[in-house]
């Protein structure tokens, strides 16, 4: 690659800056599951669902991001608001931008001073075969020819969008001095540009018309440049999608993509790719599949807590049946983790428990962690009713009360009915009848 005049001294101090942060230590979540092609690649595998971070190598490094930079350009001209549909006629100011592209050795969709295209056709032509001078073409189309407003666009987005160590310096990549960014910050920049349809449609194309023109008589057909999303390619995966292909000799080979797997979204990024021999082209998407493959194979969907198995069992004070109770998870707890990591759970259960306890009464909780990070805390319920022994028995006695009350009524029936026929009244009306009764002598 040649360096702009005036732009040597900025590659060398940025080269001087990449050269430093390499020396800084890196860690990964997990140890590197593929051989690499470089030692000082840079790699990030996260879930986009939970957020988890699965490899992390290198990947707050600052370096060279080649064409992947034209993600910000395309999510530029996405957010713009234009309609893809518009012609817009290539002008007179992109003369000497097409001389430097061609100057660089740099990817192109031959377009030409004069020629009346529309802005999808363009779009198509950044994503597909990564043609710079598509990108120069938009950048100066939306800022009315002034591209140095649109770089600075472009490093506005990304701070927007969380990206701490991203500098751009132009709007296709091809210009290595000064032109880094991170695996983090790019993976941040894809995450947008993957929630944007009309990207997502763009770059999983695999090949694309661009109709005949005022400066060219015949259609031109454009192709992918990524490989993986190719059904006949030997790099093939049906669960990628997009993203962002890039090399210069400087940055290596870069890629940007995204996958899907049993309904979990992961996203990639590689960069600083540099096998040597006659496969250098292709030796990241080796390794693509190889990381997807492997990430597929050791992580799913882990029960780490059921909620239909007992979670602890607790002292229960003041129930004659049961000396304990049994707590269950009040809800399952599900997650997309690799195979080996180790699940602990940590119950915390009240304190002087005491029936009468109800079935689904909180009396605890149980913290779930993953290799040693946190991962949820859920309350423990009680599994069934448990009596209290003081309120049983008064419940017996309270049985009782209508056999009780039925023994005094009847005794006290009894008592009124004696006392009145023991009464004098009683004895006075009873002596005349046996009088009247007598026989006579």
């Amino acid at each position: 690659m040649k360096i702009r005049p005036g732009q040597r001294f900025l590659a060398l101090m940025a080269a001087a800056a990449l050269a430093l942060a390499a020396a800084l230590p890196a860690g990964a979540v997990y140890d590197m599951p593929v051989s690499l092609s470089a030692s000082d690649e840079s790699v990030y595998l996260y879930n986009m669902d939970t957020g988890d971070v699965l490899l992390d190598q290198n990947s707050t490094q600052p370096r060279y991001i080649a064409s992947t930079t034209k993600m910000m350009t395309a999510l530029l001209v996405l957010e713009s608001g234009k309609d893809l549909n518009t012609t817009i006629t290539i002008p007179d100011r992109l003369t000497q931008e097409f001389a430097d592209i061609q100057q660089y050795n740099g990817a192109d969709m031959k377009l030409k001073i004069g020629e009346n295209i529309r802005l999808i056709d363009l779009l198509y032509g950044l994503l597909l075969p990564s043609a710079n001078d598509a990108a120069s073409t938009l950048a100066d189309y939306l800022t009315d020819g002034d591209i140095p407003t649109f770089v600075q666009q472009m490093n506005a987005r990304a701070a927007a969008l969380g990206c701490t160590d991203t500098n751009f310096t132009c709007p296709h990549g091809l210009y290595d001095a000064g032109n880094v960014s991170t695996a983090q910050d790019l993976a941040k920049i894809a995450a947008a540009c993957r929630a944007n349809e009309t990207y997502m449609t763009v770059a999983n194309t695999l090949e694309y018309t661009v109709p005949a023109d005022n400066m060219n008589p015949k259609e031109r057909v454009i192709e992918s440049s990524n490989p993986v999303i190719n059904p006949a390619s030997p790099y093939y995966r049906d669960s990628v999608s997009g993203m962002k292909t890039g090399f210069t000799t400087l940055a290596g080979r870069c890629f940007v993509t995204t996958a899907e797997h049993e309904g979990h979204r992961y996203m990639l990024v590689i960069l600083g790719a540099k096998k040597e021999g006659k496969n250098e082209a292709a030796y990241i998407y080796t390794e693509t599949d190889q990381i997807l493959d492997w990430a597929f194979s050791r992580y799913s969907d882990r029960v780490l807590l059921d909620s239909a198995q007992p979670a602890a069992t607790a002292p229960l004070r003041g129930c004659d049946e049961a000396d304990s109770v049994t707590l269950y998870a009040a809800e399952d707890v599900v997650k997309n983790a690799y195979a080996d990591a180790a699940v602990s759970l940590t119950t915390t259960v009240n304190d002087d428990i005491r029936a009468p306890i109800h079935k689904g009464d909180v009396l605890g909780s149980v913290t779930v962690t993953l290799d040693g990070a946190t991962v949820a805390t859920v309350d423990l319920l009680a599994d069934q009713e448990y009596e209290s022994a003081l309120l049983k028995g008064g419940l017996e006695v309270l049985k009782l009360v209508p056999v009780l009350l039925l023994i005094i009524s009847a005794l006290a029936f009894f008592t009124r009915k004696f006392r009145r026929l023991s009464s004098p009244a009683c004895a006075e009306e009873a002596a005349p009848s046996r009088r009247r009764g007598r026989r006579p002598r």
